[in-house]
Formats: structure tokens, C-alpha cells, sequence
């Protein structure tokens, strides 16, 4: 080979090079397009960004068959948390929930039930009886249950959902989305985490007999941790499935599948989509201070700053170092300053796509200095003077 041909050789093998390295770094960044699932409506997103991740028909308006407990025993868990209800509290069943049809937690009429049985023979057994239980001794009657369901979803946004019962059997007028379940859920799993951790549990024994959960993917995935299955001829199979792997979780939604093995299945696929392609972090810590700044006519010549809330982030995986953060402090913070009141901003970058953007806050109260220091700052802030004097 000519030493000409040598050269011609290696520019090609360089640009070649080149044209790989390119297109791998590309490769590197880029996510593929969510999965199709064969459902009628789902949805994937982050717990705590609430970011969605992949969706298809997830505001249509479905039946949602037993997924309609979840808000059953949202309402429940409510109750307990303002001690109206305990636990230990005994609920006699009626005529109207033994006789209840479709899966059951197998009560007997006249019987006295604790409510956290109930409550596990909902969630692990999914009894309609245990439901219409519950529902009655809450609300007197199922109609005034399901009014109070229906004042928690709109509480909650859930703005495409109305209930009719308890437990999810077929009635005109009962219906919500994917979008509205997946609402509910990160609701239940933020504010209850202790009674949440009975969604993960695998069979419940009641009355001398035991049922398993019908959520399939506690026994093959253990990071699913929940929650709750359901089926009707109109409905179809339906399940809402979360997982938490390290500290990233997710919640996923499938309704109107064929098959249980193909809820679980289609739950499965977004799952696994969601954790092999994006990442979650928390960036900022609530109620922590992130800076101090100067504050005028104070008892306190300086304030701390802070968010009210953890601030995370979702990204595609491998991005976390093209993050950018500004924080803003507002100028010339004058007191007095209550906690919360807001006084700056801020905001998280990737690629100039805003990612989150929170309120600065004050994280302590500083009241009006005395009347000297009051009037020695003014004097320095009609002058432009910093507290140094330069």
C-alpha cells in the first residue's frame, strides 16, 4: 500500500471513529418510547414528581370494578387518622353486607368484626361484604359512604371520577380513570404508610379460612409492595401496582386487560420501562436551610431559607449531571417575616427544560428590630448602603 493509500485509509478509519462515538453518546442520552400495552387505559408515574412516564387513554372514563376499594378504605384510613374510628372497634354486620354478592371476606350476619379485619379482608381478600361493612358503619348507609368518597376525590383532583358504592360492583354512574387512580393511590401511600403496608401482604386468614391476594406480582417482584386488583365482565382485569426500588418508586395503572396473567403482566412492562430508563433524586431537602439572607429592620440581621417540601426530580437515567439549579433570593427583605412567606425561588434545569420550580420560604419568624435599628437600616437602604457601609 502506497504511503498515499495509508493516509486515505486512516482518515476514513478516524471519521468512522468519529461517526460511533457520535452516535453512541446519543444513544447514551436517548430514552426509547413507552411500551403498548394491551389494555384499554393505563398509566405510569413517579411517586413523588408525579411525573408521567408513559400513558394511553388515562383520563377515559372506565369502570373500575374492586379498584374502587382503594377509595373505600382511603375514606377508612381518614377516619382513623382523626380518631373518629380505632382499629379495635367492632362493626355488626348487616343483612345488606353479608348478602353482598362477588368476592368475600366470608362475615357472618349478626357477627361483630374489628375494623382493621375489615379492612384486611378489603384489601388481601378483597370482600365486597367487608366493604358494605365498613361503608355502612362509617356512613350509616352506602349512599352516604359513596358521597363521602366522591368529596375526597374532588379534594384529591381526581376531576373524572364518581362513585356509587363501596365495592366496585357494576352500577350506572361509577366510574374514573387511570390518570384519577394513580392520584389516589400516591395519596393513600403518602399519608398512611403504616396501613398502607398491608397491601403487600400475600393472604389473610379470616373464619378459619385463608385467601391469597390476587396481585400476582407480590410473589414475582419483590419490590411490589401493593395494592389492589379488580375484575367485572364490563370492567375487565384491572390492577394497580407500585414498587419501590432503592429509593425511586412508581405507580402503575392497567385497566381493561384480558386476562389476571395479563394484568400483571402489562403492570410488570411499565414497571420495568420506568426503572430501566429514568431516575429519580431528591435534590433538596424540606425545611432545611439553603441559604441566609440579609433581612432589614430586624431583630435578626439575617434569615434562613429554605423549601417547604422535599424537592425530586425525574429524569432520563445517566442525565443527573446536566442538572442545573438557580436559587433567587428576593432583595431587600425587610421585616417583620412570618415562617412560609415566600422569598425567592427555586429552579431546576435539564437541557433548559424547567424540571421543578418551588418557592423559596422563610424558615423562621424574625420580628420588627427596635426602633433604632429600624431607623439606622432605613437610613442605609435609602442610601444603597450594605450593612458594611461600602
Amino acid at each position: 500500500m502506497t504511503p498515499f493509500k495509508k493516509i486515505i485509509v486512516f482518515l476514513f478509519l478516524g471519521l468512522l471513529g468519529s461517526f460511533f462515538q457520535v452516535h453512541a453518546e446519543s444513544a447514551e442520552i436517548s430514552t426509547p418510547p413507552a411500551p403498548t400495552l394491551a389494555a384499554s387505559a393505563y398509566i405510569l408515574q413517579d411517586f413523588h414528581t408525579g411525573k408521567v412516564l408513559a400513558e394511553n387513554n388515562a383520563d377515559t372514563r372506565l369502570a373500575p370494578a374492586s379498584l374502587t376499594k382503594i377509595m373505600t378504605v382511603y375514606v377508612v384510613f381518614r377516619e382513623l387518622s382523626n380518631n373518629h374510628l380505632h382499629l379495635d372497634d367492632l362493626v355488626t354486620i348487616s343483612e345488606k353486607a353479608w348478602k353482598t354478592s362477588g368476592s368475600r371476606m366470608f362475615v357472618e350476619l349478626g357477627n361483630q368484626v374489628r375494623i382493621e379485619d375489615l379492612l384486611k379482608g378489603v384489601i388481601i381478600q378483597s370482600g365486597n361484604d367487608a366493604s358494605v361493612a365498613l361503608a355502612e358503619h362509617v356512613g350509616g348507609n352506602e349512599e352516604t359512604f359513596a358521597d363521602l368518597m366522591n368529596q375526597h376525590a374532588a379534594r384529591l383532583g381526581m376531576v373524572n371520577t364518581h362513585f356509587k358504592n363501596s365495592d366496585g360492583l357494576p352500577v350506572d354512574d361509577h366510574y374514573t380513570t387511570a390518570r384519577d387512580l394513580a392520584i389516589l393511590t400516591a395519596s393513600v401511600i403518602k399519608e398512611f404508610p403504616d396501613y398502607y403496608r398491608w397491601f403487600s401482604q400475600k393472604e389473610f386468614t379470616f373464619n378459619k379460612i385463608t385467601q391469597q391476594n390476587r396481585n400476582k406480582l407480590l410473589s414475582r417482584d419483590e419490590s411490589v409492595d401493593g395494592v389492589k386488583t379488580g375484575f367485572t365482565d364490563e370492567a375487565g382485569y384491572c390492577l394497580v401496582a407500585s414498587a419501590l426500588r432503592e429509593d425511586m418508586r412508581l405507580i402503575s395503572v392497567v385497566m381493561g386487560a384480558k386476562d389476571a396473567n395479563g394484568r400483571a403482566n402489562e403492570n410488570q412492562t411499565l414497571l420495568n420501562y420506568g426503572f430501566r430508563f429514568f431516575e429519580s433524586h431528591r435534590l433538596y431537602q424540606g425545611k432545611t436551610s439553603l441559604n441566609e439572607a440579609r433581612i432589614w429592620k430586624g431583630a435578626s440581621k439575617t434569615i434562613a431559607l429554605g423549601v417547604a417540601d422535599d424537592i425530586y426530580v425525574t429524569i432520563p437515567r445517566r442525565q443527573y449531571k446536566d442538572l442545573k439549579a438557580v436559587i433567587n433570593v428576593d432583595k431587600n427583605i425587610t421585616a417583620p417575616v412570618e415562617v412560609g412567606a415566600k422569598l425567592g425561588s427555586v429552579k431546576v434545569t435539564l437541557n433548559d427544560t424547567v424540571v421543578a420550580d418551588k418557592d423559596l420560604v422563610a424558615l423562621n419568624t424574625v420580628e420588627k428590630g427596635n426602633i433604632f435599628q429600624r431607623l439606622s437600616e432605613s437610613v442605609m437602604m435609602m442610601m444603597g448602603k450594605s450593612e458594611d457601609g461600602k
